[in-house]
């Protein structure tokens, strides 16, 4: 169990949750390599009490909200082998980092505090598993949020296709998992032992406090806007658990061999001998 692990806060409208955050995470069996912090366009004047957790670790604070991408984007400036990212209203047990560490080191993939695995396209119907629906064993899921653990090649894959401009505010969960899979990767819970909090992601007190809070925005963001980042990424091929693949995606080996077969020398026309075809498709490019 080897590796650096970069930690990434995103403060919006929680400053009270940032001393509880920090002061979990100096407490970690496994002390992170840094600490980031990214302040999201809250209200200044309610972040003057914390201005010397802020100036303790490298921050930056953005007078515009950029919504729930930005914090990945900000993630690129880290040093660590792998990053974990936290919602303001997560405050890990003791023991998470080397969870997340431990169960990497047996499956690589993407890690976090609570999965779910869908049943339908409508984010309505699904199983979750995590410190709401406690899971004994690392349990493979369709994506995970409120903290994402991952090496670094993830985030550069989770880059290497835009976002989409009109999912602001959601969305970033189901496209690392898309992302992972194009690396041959999976996404799972770590283990959440009923009676061992330490390695839970989110102790549930606090997760059920800030969860459904004013400012959180699965209370404040239509769900219809959830379903819709689903479908999207279903018909760009993301598989999942109990969902059929979407009926018109070509996978790009798919598409790869369909350009081959349709690959014709210049000068032949469809009705080219196939013979001669094939002669020049043996080629070397």
């Amino acid at each position: 169990m080897k590796g650096k692990v970069s930690v990434i806060l995103n403060c919006y409208k929680r400053p009270d949750t940032l001393n509880q955050q920090i002061a979990a995470l100096e407490a970690q069996s496994v002390a992170p390599h840094e600490i980031l912090i990214w302040q999201n366009k809250g209200n200044l004047e309610d972040f003057q009490p914390i201005q010397p957790v802020l100036h303790n670790h490298a921050s930056a604070v953005s007078n515009f909200n950029w919504g729930v991408w930005s914090r990945f984007a900000y993630a690129l400036n880290s040093t660590g082998d792998y990053i974990c990212l936290f919602d303001d209203d997560t405050i890990p047990g003791e023991n998470w980092l080397e969870n997340c560490l431990v169960n990497h080191s047996r499956q690589r993939g993407v890690y976090g505090t609570i999965g779910v695995v869908f049943h339908d396209l409508d984010y309505r119907n699904y199983k979750r598993y995590g410190w709401a629906e406690p899971n004994e064993h690392a349990q493979e899921v369709d994506i995970v949020g409120h903290s994402w653990f991952f090496d670094r090649e993830v985030l550069g894959k989770f880059w290497s296709e835009a976002p989409v401009p009109q999912h602001e505010l959601s969305g970033e969960d189901v496209h690392l998992s898309y992302s992972a899979q194009k690396l041959g990767l999976n996404t799972y819970v770590p283990p959440h032992p009923r009676d061992d909090l330490s390695l839970w992601g989110s102790q549930p007190n606090e997760a059920m406090q800030y969860g459904i809070d004013d400012v959180a925005i699965s209370c404040n963001y239509h769900g219809s806007h959830f379903g819709a980042n689903l479908k999207h990424y279903h018909k760009k091929g993301m598989c999942f658990q109990k969902i059929a693949r979407h009926p018109d995606f070509v996978s790009d080996e798919e598409k790869a061999k369909q350009a081959d077969h349709n690959r014709i020398a210049p000068g032949f026309h469809l009705g080219a001998k196939p013979e001669l075809i094939k002669a020049w498709k043996d080629v070397p490019a």
